[in-house]
């Protein structure tokens, strides 16, 4: 993975555990899986802003993490497809509190070089269940993950790729 900086907005237990559970039940079936990376930091999120750098104080996102919790509803499945792999993710219903926390934390970092699908044009709110998940193995992969659910966003954190660090913003 290039080295990045993200904002990403982590899940209550319930839709925390619930995705991981779709994680597994990929992963057991033998597809790609992000339950497959075992690190400490890797739990399913919604990433708000990504940047190649991000030099922002902890103490600038107090604003955007004041608004928290916020409702957050995993609507259906998304693929963003390349070649004849994707990346399966559910997509975020993005509801007026959501749009505005991302609008919060983009003022919060100031103007930047955001990655694909994370600038305020560009956003497409998702929380990813595998990435490199060949696309013909698909219709077997959407069969395994559960329904839609609704929950809440409780946290901000910054992650950072370079260092792998993790920074509770709130």
């Amino acid at each position: 993975m290039a080295d990045v900086v993200s904002i990403e907005l982590v899940l209550d237990d319930a839709t925390d555990a619930r995705v991981q559970a779709d994680w597994r039940a990929l992963a057991d079936a033998g597809m790609s899986s992000l339950g497959a990376h075992t690190s400490p930091s890797n739990r399913p999120h919604l990433t708000l802003l990504a940047r190649p750098t991000l030099d922002v104080p902890r103490a600038a996102f107090a604003l955007a993490a004041a608004t928290l919790p916020v409702s957050v509803t995993l609507a259906e499945p998304v693929v963003f497809a390349h070649g004849d792999r994707g990346v399966l993710a559910w997509r975020v219903e993005p509801s007026d509190e959501l749009r505005a926390l991302h609008t919060a934390v983009h003022t919060a970092a100031g103007s930047g070089e955001d990655l694909p699908h994370t600038a305020a044009a560009d956003w497409t709110p998702h929380v990813s269940l595998a990435r490199r998940l060949r696309l013909d193995a698909l219709p077997d992969a959407l069969a395994l993950i559960g329904p839609p659910i609704a929950g809440t966003g409780t946290t901000l954190r910054r992650w950072d790729a370079a260092s792998a660090t993790i920074t509770v913003l709130r």
